[in-house]
């Protein structure tokens, strides 16, 4: 969806971080294309969303068929163009849009199946059993006539306010019951197994936001009860307004250590900054379990936001610095044999320690924890052998248990510190908190 968000300025020390070692588009070995390189990095996608109206457009398609490896249909699976009358269901787009995908070899991501708007007037107007029970059929035709042909659902999107309150947005939806958001995605479990089922929303990059928070603990409480979710997709609207958040990676990295996949579901920038795009495919590629971005449309005059020119090629297709950017992040990405997700934050025990995945190189890799809770602190980190870490700053740091313990005071620098950790050999692992002690 499309809302208006957060202008994106990064300071200098963030591109610095970002920066690493790079190896250019087009040296030996390196993909000359988004989705390309994106399955280098174990095969995660590159992916755009589509109109089925532009299909007939080769300028357009070409730009399409060389670059991604998924898309997703921009309005064409939403509920009011998959039933626009009750019980009465058309597939017309959608399925052009799905075939097209697939004969490009392209994986396909269902984009929506329940959502407060783009409701067509029948629905509008039903309320309680009524309302729910024809919801649930909808989620089960549509996902039964895609069986096997869509890669993931995004089930549920949109269903969290703005704002402070941390609550769920009032909607016809939500008053036919809290447990509205399950039901659909037992639903679409059933209708069909073999799709990964996705919550999806916007403004909950930012790590410390109640929405954030909100959407964690619904996700949380599904995973701890066995409700089907299998991926969060965060939409990455950046524009007007707040900054592309710093903890953005933390988010990420949050959510990933629940057990669910994380995707970058509707990426745009105003103005398409390139250092604002290599921090946003830099802070996915850091994330195993990140494994998906899509842009928002593929030119500029494609966009929901065309006046803001926000995305990877120009109205005309041209390249914008912006996707060299991306590409030469993504060539430099991570791989499958680099450290897994690191354990968000700590246990109980007065304050809490979150973790922030630094720059990966390839025999060492950086973390930061922030301490909230307490100006006064014991932090217990424990490093998988035969990773050592190397080099720490801003705190007082003692070892133990041969060097793989690691116990952390604060030392008047302030509530976060640092360390590089040496992978000697091992890079299938990351430091796990496993305490912190206010004092």
């Amino acid at each position: 969806m499309k809302r208006k968000h957060a202008a994106l300025t990064l300071p200098v020390a963030v591109l610095l971080a970002v920066a690493g070692a790079v190896v250019l588009p087009g040296a030996a070995g390196a993909a000359t294309t988004l989705g390309a390189s994106a399955a280098a990095r174990d095969s995660r996608v590159f992916g755009t969303a589509v109109a089925a109206s532009k299909l007939s457009d080769t300028a357009y398609t070409t730009i399409l068929n060389r670059e991604f490896n998924a898309v997703t249909p921009e309005n064409e699976m939403k509920i009011d163009a998959t039933e626009p009358q009750r019980g009465q269901f058309s597939y017309g787009n959608a399925d052009r849009i799905v075939a097209h995908a697939r004969g490009q070899g392209m994986r396909v991501r269902g984009h929506t199946l329940a959502w407060h708007s783009q409701q067509p007037g029948w629905m509008q107007s039903l309320s309680g059993s009524t309302l729910r029970s024809a919801m649930l059929n909808h989620v089960t035709q549509v996902a039964t006539h895609f069986k096997g042909q869509v890669a993931w659902w995004d089930v549920v999107n949109e269903a969290f306010a703005d704002g402070s309150s941390g609550a769920r947005r009032d909607s016809n939806l939500q008053r036919t019951g809290n447990d509205w958001i399950e039901a659909a995605f037992t639903a679409a479990r059933a209708a069909d197994p073999s799709a990964k089922l996705c919550y999806n929303d916007y403004n909950t990059d930012n790590w410390s936001a109640a929405k954030t928070q909100a959407v964690y603990r619904m996700v949380q409480d599904f995973k701890n009860r066995g409700v089907p979710i299998d991926c969060v997709g965060f939409q990455a609207h950046f524009t007007g307004g707040s900054s592309y958040p710093s903890n953005f990676r933390t988010t990420l990295s949050s959510f990933a250590a629940l057990g669910v996949d994380v995707h970058i579901t509707e990426l745009d920038i105003t103005n398409a900054p390139a250092a604002a795009y290599t921090s946003v495919t830099n802070d996915c590629l850091a994330v195993p379990r990140c494994r998906a971005i899509t842009v928002w449309g593929i030119r500029d005059s494609d966009s929901w936001r065309s006046g803001e020119s926000p995305l990877l090629f120009t109205s005309s297709g041209g390249k914008k610095a912006a996707y060299t950017a991306v590409l030469t992040a993504l060539n430099n990405g991570t791989s499958p044999s680099d450290p897994a997700s690191p354990s968000p934050s700590s246990p109980g025990g007065g304050c809490t320690a979150s973790i922030t995945p630094g720059t990966v190189w390839g025999d060492r890799y950086n973390t930061s924890v922030t301490v909230t809770g307490s100006s006064t602190w014991t932090v217990t980190i424990d490093i998988t052998a035969p990773q050592k870490v190397s080099t720490t700053w801003s705190g007082a740091f003692t070892w133990s248990n041969g060097g793989n313990t690691m116990t952390v005071k604060p030392n008047g620098s302030g509530a976060t510190f640092g360390f590089t950790t040496m992978t000697n050999g091992n890079s299938s692992a990351w430091p796990q908190i496993t305490s912190c002690t206010a004092s």
